[in-house]
């Protein structure tokens, strides 16, 4: 820091404070030059991934070029490639963003309820509320609209496994609570994906507007049907001939 050449009043005291600080730099100097901090670099990456979002989700992927992505978070685009290796990484990396975002809070018990039945109601309202959600929507838009000329998009999603997830999930609630042998690993697997799309696929449609989206009323007692008919086709489960 410059020393002027006029001093006022106490810069005696000021000049001595800054030269015991070349010795003993305090705790909080910023580094100058080199890497950002980890929380800066976390920061950062927050940052590219909402506008991503933004831009992906209001104009699609096509649309969408790393110049735009650039100019809106305010990088350079050698900071872009230093972090991402393109634009499918990119978007695999925005998928993961909305996902996580859509999952519930670590502290919200998944398989809270007294019985079976009070379990995976609660759980088919997790996921509706997960997958009603603008940005689900919005995601769904893009996937539906652009997946045919970007297969990328579709791999993006897949990888993020959320479905096996909660196929794992449910799979091995029905282990642990139906008694029935029948219903072997290979079942439960397959059971479970029927649930996820018992549960979400008629919601889904109506909130991308085939028909009026469902009312809250109307969610919970769809939630509760909907189980009601899965644990009954579990129960009678039968294996092929």
């Amino acid at each position: 820091m410059r020393v002027l050449a006029t001093r006022s009043p106490g810069a005696q005291a000021i000049t001595t404070t800054r030269a015991k600080s070349r010795h003993h730099p305090p705790a909080t100097t910023r580094r100058r030059g080199g890497r950002p901090s980890r929380s800066a670099a976390l920061l950062l990456n927050e940052r590219i991934l909402d506008v991503a979002t933004e831009l992906f989700l209001a104009q699609g992927y096509g649309l969408t070029t790393i110049d735009a992505l650039a100019r809106r978070a305010r990088i350079s685009k050698r900071t872009f490639y230093h972090r991402f290796a393109d634009k499918a990484v990119l978007f695999g990396a925005v998928v993961h963003h909305i996902l996580e975002r859509l999952r519930p809070p670590p502290n919200v018990p998944l398989l809270e309820g007294a019985t079976l039945h009070e379990v995976l109601k609660r759980l088919a309202g997790l996921i509706l509320q997960a997958a009603l959600s603008p940005p689900a929507i919005a995601l769904h838009r893009l996937m539906v609209a652009e997946s045919a000329r970007f297969p990328e998009l579709a791999r993006a999603l897949n990888d993020e496994g959320t479905s096996q997830e909660a196929v794992t999930l449910i799979g091995g609630l029905l282990a642990r609570a139906l008694d029935n042998p029948e219903l072997t690993a290979s079942a439960r697997e397959f059971v479970a994906l029927q649930f996820l799309q018992l549960v979400v696929v008629v919601p889904q449609r109506r909130a991308l507007g085939f028909d009026q989206p469902m009312t809250a009323a109307e969610l919970e007692h769809w939630a509760d049907s909907s189980v009601r008919l899965f644990l009954d086709g579990c129960r009678g489960w039968r294996r092929s001939p």
